[in-house]
């Protein structure tokens, strides 16, 4: 199945790592301004402060933020995550970029690309309340809940995944891709290795 919104970006999608389209583009878009409908609804006459995770979250944040149909602002905040063994998965989570802006008294919305253990988006929401903010939600591109671990609730969610490699429209293999305006499975025997390595 081909790009159907975009076939510019042959060069990227013609090769051995990009498989088939999960979400197509216009599927995105769709589903975003649904959840641009109700977040408008939800924060009317609040102060909301839209919150990206770098890198990822970006490419959704700024279509998100054009469906909502309120005076809002945004910030970014950049985390990494270190394992000290290969079979430790819990990490030691750090802030690589802080917000810029105090977020006390303001209505918060954390927009991430996806989610499945839940331990960074726990940290970030634990560093976070402690700025006393009015409020905190989640709002996530995909969520892959098969893999969670913390108990946290995600308020919006565009599209829940299973066990599959993803890739587009901000999620990145090797930091390439992002730029795909669908996401598409990542043919998993070429990235096997890269896999089995990381476990």
């Amino acid at each position: 199945m081909e790009n159907p919104l975009n076939t510019s970006l042959q060069n990227l999608t013609g090769g051995t790592v990009i498989g088939k389209v999960l979400f197509p583009g216009p599927v995105i878009q769709e589903r975003i301004a649904e959840l641009g409908k109700e977040i408008t609804r939800d924060y009317s006459g609040k102060e909301l402060l839209l919150i990206s995770v770098l890198r990822g979250g970006v490419f959704f944040l700024t279509d998100l933020a054009r469906n909502i149909d309120l005076e809002l602002s945004i910030d970014f905040i950049g985390i990494s995550t270190y394992q000290s063994t290969a079979a430790d998965s819990s990490g030691v989570v750090k802030i690589t970029k802080d917000l810029e802006e105090p977020v006390e008294g303001k209505d918060i919305i954390i927009v991430e690309d996806i989610i499945d253990t839940g331990l960074t988006i726990s940290y970030l929401l634990r560093n976070l309340k402690s700025r006393y903010p009015n409020s905190i939600e989640i709002c996530t591109l995909l969520d892959r809940n098969i893999r969670r671990i913390a108990g946290i609730n995600i308020k919006y969610t565009c599209f829940t995944i299973g066990e599959e490699y993803v890739v587009g429209y901000g999620l990145d293999y090797k930091q390439k891709y992002r730029n795909l305006d669908a996401i598409y499975r990542l043919n998993f025997e070429t990235v096997k290795k890269d896999i089995e390595t990381a476990k």
